[in-house]
């Protein structure tokens, strides 16, 4: 019997879902979401069991909350705090305040995932809490292959975040390149820390996020550049001798009360250019494109490009090609979040820099609308859901 014979008869045998979503974060459960609620069979591959803190940012810009109220997803269930002021410092600890005309909501990665995977249950999608090792792709369809479990598609959607063994697998370019920056993060307790406010604190060599969950704690989440972290022995050494000088972070740590056991920590960010369709996969996420965590906009990234992606796909199902599939993906996620990136390239390097930081801040303080554009360029418009 020929090759593709053999396959053929491979692919009959196995289970076969109309998409496969390869990563349960937020694009991928979002997106997961969407297409069951579209009547599509999905599988989710996800290493890790819900729920369970990651290193993320948790503020998250209110422009998707009209897509969250479409997908069913009850925010309502949690109290969680409404945020609509920003507030920026330099190292030497100067501050700028600003409102946020179109504000945002604190929530945890723990109880955001833990949602949203209680919503794609009750809608039909399956899941396997372990590893991808092999994704074939024969003639129209794909094998995606675990431990246990051996599936088929004719789409597979790639939404396993900042850096995975799969990047590697698929030899993507962005790989090879170094990673410079470390992430850090905890949930601390703290008396009175506003509710309403979402904080970026600049230290030496990197930037540190301040905002509210719906624990009433505050989760604490920086990104440094790793050639400055190895220095010391530790996170808690690190933040006592390194954010501290920023008066501050300085009273923030004298205030407050670790929660976590112990900080989480993610090595190896990169932020390098990568592409929105990979070896014939659309791309979801951080899988697409990691934005600057300054932005403090990640998460709303990751739930819209879910939206985008589902769509094309939706579309998909009735016009069956694929290159148009690829091309209107590509092209959309690009109209929608290029400039953003690149704003927020932009704002990193100034951050970076002690000097351009203090004429930014300078400039700013006199003249707010600059801060509001800033913020503008990085924060999108309400989805409109049809």
């Amino acid at each position: 019997m020929c090759h593709i014979g053999i396959f053929l008869l491979y692919f009959s045998a196995v289970k076969q879902y109309d998409v496969i979503l390869i990563g349960g974060g937020l694009a991928g459960l979002t997106a997961a979401i969407h297409l069951a609620k579209e009547q599509l069979s999905v599988m989710v591959f996800e290493r890790h069991t819900y729920p369970r803190h990651k290193v993320c940012g948790e503020y998250v810009s209110n422009e998707v909350t009209p897509y969250l109220q479409f997908l069913g997803v009850d925010l309502q269930l949690l109290q969680l705090p409404q945020i609509n002021n920003f507030v920026i410092t330099t190292q030497k600890g100067r501050e700028i305040s600003q409102d946020l005309e179109l504000g945002g909501f604190g929530i945890s990665r723990y109880a955001f995932d833990e949602l949203l995977y209680e919503r794609a249950k009750k809608l039909g999608v399956h899941f396997v809490f372990e590893k991808v090792e092999e994704v074939i792709q024969i003639q129209e369809s794909y094998s995606v292959r675990s431990r246990t479990h051996d599936v088929s598609a004719r789409l597979v959607l790639g939404c396993f975040g900042k850096r995975s063994n799969l990047d590697q697998l698929l030899n993507r370019d962005f790989i090879h390149q170094p990673a410079h920056w470390v992430g850090i993060k905890a949930h601390y307790s703290h008396p009175n820390f506003p509710r309403n406010k979402v904080e970026l604190h600049n230290f030496e060599g990197g930037y540190c996020g301040l905002s509210l969950t719906e624990t009433n704690h505050v989760n604490l989440c920086y990104l440094a550049k790793y050639k400055s972290f190895k220095k010391y022995k530790n996170v808690d050494e690190f933040n006592a001798k390194v954010l501290s000088k920023n008066p501050h972070l300085a009273k923030f740590f004298t205030e407050s009360n670790l929660v976590f056991e112990k900080h989480l920590a993610i090595a190896q960010v990169s932020f390098e250019p990568k592409k929105a369709v990979e070896q014939n996969m659309l791309m979801l996420g951080d899988a697409a494109g990691l934005i600057h965590p300054l932005c403090g906009n990640g998460m709303a990234m990751a739930i819209h490009s879910a939206k985008i992606a589902s769509e094309e796909v939706l579309d998909f199902q009735k016009h069956q090609s694929k290159s148009l599939l690829f091309e209107n993906y590509t092209q959309k996620w690009k109209t929608n979040f290029e400039s953003r990136m690149k704003f927020g390239r932009l704002f990193q390097k100034i951050l970076m820099h002690q000097k351009l930081t203090h004429i930014g801040m300078t400039l700013g303080s006199k003249m707010p609308f600059l801060v509001q554009k800033m913020i503008a360029k990085t924060h999108g418009n309400p989805i409109v859901c049809q």
